[in-house]
């Protein structure tokens, strides 16, 4: 990537420590090395530079440093980038691929102020291929996101393989699935398992979602013999919500649940694996209560750490389950009381970080059920003082949703991803006290030459003044 001379701290998010050094600067060139240990040989092939064991820029390991920690030194002569693992120093090179090719002089340390960034993908509602995924993956490392959620299954649609249970994909992948028929397909195996592969190589860790015990009514179109009476049910296309639900009181909907969270479990070599559990308007509360108790340990059995929307506060949770906040409201106090209780939190209030809203009226693209979402309004908000009773202490993270009600291409996810990421992946990142709506959108301008060359369509939003 072409990038223009940067100052030392101009870069997306903003680090947490930057000490320039006045008239020093190092400038990568064709003649430039990288030299680094076996161990981040991969890391340092981001920087597509020749490797040499005198480099000039050179990348180490330091145990000092927390894992997605670095330290970043440069010089007239050399660069130098420690990392607390290869995670840290892959966000390192990030920062190295920002700036240069003529690098500043100085010092820059930094680490994150949240374990989990990430933001998520709909494909239930439109289906993306493997390789739009992967491509997708590209453009969200650069500012350090290291979560993708992949919401795999919902009423129009089913979107994983799953062996043993044909017609979930055969029917709720096929021709005329999705929003208004637009958006069939699904992942076999082979192409998820190398999402997940691919995604790893950048530090990303895919988190799958089989949504339940709401959001199923592409599965009882599959299935009949799932639903309350057993008859077939009608497809489902239009975008609306909280009509269908998987059966509490039949055990035939607990071997379904074990057989498909078995499978992704078995795929999914990350430590999440996220169940749903929204907008189950049609499930009673105590048939609600009684299949969250029956399931939420399921993951747990598999070695995985539960995750579900913040509906789910209300059952009795494990331990180490995360609870996921989205609505522009309070969730009354149940959400609260969990982290109370010491579970933990990620942040996705809609009306600050949900992608698929509309930046402004005039938007083609989007929803406007939690307002307009502009670029400062995803910035300018802290997940600390979101939620009463949920505190620095037990949040986990923060999330930017992107739903595909809307979306029917590629385009139109980048089109509502960038430039709001960005500003939610600056949220997620920096320091508390360090953030500035100002330094934000001028750092912001540097990347809409980058995207235009690269083809990304972005929205042109009128806060930022574009280079």
């Amino acid at each position: 990537m072409s990038l223009r001379t940067r100052t030392l701290g101009d870069v997306i998010p903003r680090p947490a420590s930057v000490r320039p050094v006045t008239g020093a600067s190092f400038t990568i060139d064709a003649g430039t090395a990288v030299s680094a240990p076996a161990t981040l040989a991969a890391v340092a092939a981001h920087l597509g530079l020749p490797a040499g064991p005198d480099g000039a820029i050179r990348l180490a390991l330091d145990d000092s440093l927390g894992p997605e920690a670095y330290r970043l030194e440069i010089t007239a002569e050399a660069v130098t980038l420690r990392g607390g693992s290869p995670q840290g120093v892959f966000w390192g090179v990030q920062t190295l691929l920002q700036l240069g090719p003529e690098l500043p002089g100085g010092v820059i340390e930094d680490e994150p102020r949240y374990p989990y960034r990430s933001t998520m993908l709909d494909l239930a509602r439109h289906f993306f291929t493997a390789d739009q995924i992967k491509a997708h993956i590209d453009l969200l490392a650069p500012f350090k996101i290291n979560h993708l959620h992949l919401h795999l299954t919902d009423d129009q649609g089913w979107r994983l393989e799953i062996p043993g249970w044909p017609r979930l994909t055969e029917i709720g992948a096929g021709p005329g699935t999705g929003v208004d028929g637009a958006g069939p397909g699904f992942l076999t195996l082979a192409e998820y398992a190398d999402v997940v592969a691919y995604a790893a190589e950048r530090f990303v860790t895919i988190v799958p979602e089989i949504d339940m015990p709401g959001h199923v009514n592409a599965v009882h179109v599959a299935y009949p013999e799932l639903t309350a009476d057993g008859q077939p049910v009608a497809p489902r296309t239009d975008a609306e919500v909280g009509y269908s639900s998987l059966v509490a009181g039949k055990e035939e909907t607990y071997a379904f649940v074990e057989a498909v969270l078995k499978t992704v479990a078995d795929l999914t070599p990350g430590p999440y694996l996220h169940i749903g559990g929204d907008e189950c308007h049609s499930t009673p509360p105590e048939d609600y209560r009684a299949f969250l108790e029956r399931v939420l340990p399921i993951p747990g059995r598999f070695g995985k750490r539960v995750i579900g929307w913040h509906e789910i506060a209300a059952a009795d949770l494990p331990d180490d389950a995360i609870v996921q906040y989205w609505r522009i409201e309070a969730a009354d106090d149940a959400v609260a009381r969990a982290a109370a209780a010491g579970r933990r939190v990620i942040v996705s209030p809609a009306d600050r970080t949900y992608l698929d809203m509309k930046y402004d009226a005039a938007t083609r693209l989007g929803l406007d059920w939690a307002g307009h979402l502009s670029v400062e309004r995803a910035y300018d908000w802290d997940p600390a003082e979101r939620l009463p009773g949920v505190g620095e202490e037990s949040i986990i993270g923060v999330e930017a949703p992107l739903w595909s009600e809307t979306l029917r291409s590629v385009d139109d996810v980048r089109y509502l991803t960038f430039p709001r990421l960005p500003a939610v992946a600056e949220v997620a990142w920096s320091p508390r006290g360090s953030r500035d709506w100002q330094s934000f959108r001028e750092r912001l301008a540097a990347f809409g030459p980058r995207w235009e060359a690269a083809g990304v369509r972005f929205h042109r939003s009128p806060e930022i003044d574009w280079h």
